[in-house]
């Protein structure tokens, strides 16, 4: 068991995406997406800038299924994860965008099309890198209601067994740190949705 860790830039329930019974990381991250196994811990923490949530715990999933985007198109346990651009926000910022036709790279009209709705291909480059995307069943999402994230877990020097990232990209923490930090957020007893995202009470249209 490893430890992912990486700052949550913009919070928008897309990336990761808590809803519907799954916290699943689907697009973004390619490089944590290809490296995380079934039993490592994914971690998202809150940004300095704009939030001033540093030292904030935004989410945690225990990756539980790793899917690559054709099957998780065809999943029907995720099909409410298709985006649906004139739904309610959660449905607005579905993360199940991508399928392949006749061997080419389909974007649904999402959070990362262009304004008019076309594939964004910077996005499709980036996300479709890694043919593959995380599940867990096992998560806390917090988002707005972010907890900080005890001193213990967040020592004064920088080391790597810090669980925040003080930059963008992210850490590999050991199997020790995230033994750790599982019997922590375990005995909090909180799972699931706990709180919405951070962009829904600002939010703006999509396109």
């Amino acid at each position: 068991m490893r430890l992912f860790t990486y700052i949550v830039a913009r919070d928008y329930g897309f990336a990761p995406n808590p809803f519907y019974g799954y916290c699943t990381l689907a697009t973004c991250k390619p490089l944590i997406r290809s490296r995380a196994t079934i039993g490592d811990w994914v971690i998202g923490t809150g940004a300095k800038i704009k939030y001033d949530l540093s030292g904030y715990l935004i989410y945690a999933m225990k990756v539980d299924e790793i899917m690559d985007y054709d099957s998780y198109w065809n999943d029907q346990r995720f099909s409410y994860k298709r985006p649906l651009l004139n739904g309610s926000l959660k449905q607005l910022y579905g993360d199940n965008i991508y399928h392949r036709q006749n061997n080419v790279w389909i974007q649904h009209n999402s959070h990362h099309s262009l304004e008019d709705g076309k594939p964004n291909i910077n996005n499709v480059t980036r996300d479709t890198s890694v043919n593959q995307l995380l599940i867990s069943r096992e998560f806390v999402y917090y988002g707005s209601a972010a907890i900080k994230i005890p001193k213990q877990f967040r020592p004064y020097r920088p080391t790597n067994e810090n669980l925040c990232c003080l930059r963008q990209g992210h850490m590999k923490l050991s199997e020790k740190l995230a033994s750790a930090f599982e019997s922590w957020l375990s005995n909090r007893d909180e799972w699931g949705l706990q709180g919405m995202p951070l962009e829904f009470d600002t939010h703006k249209p999509i396109h």
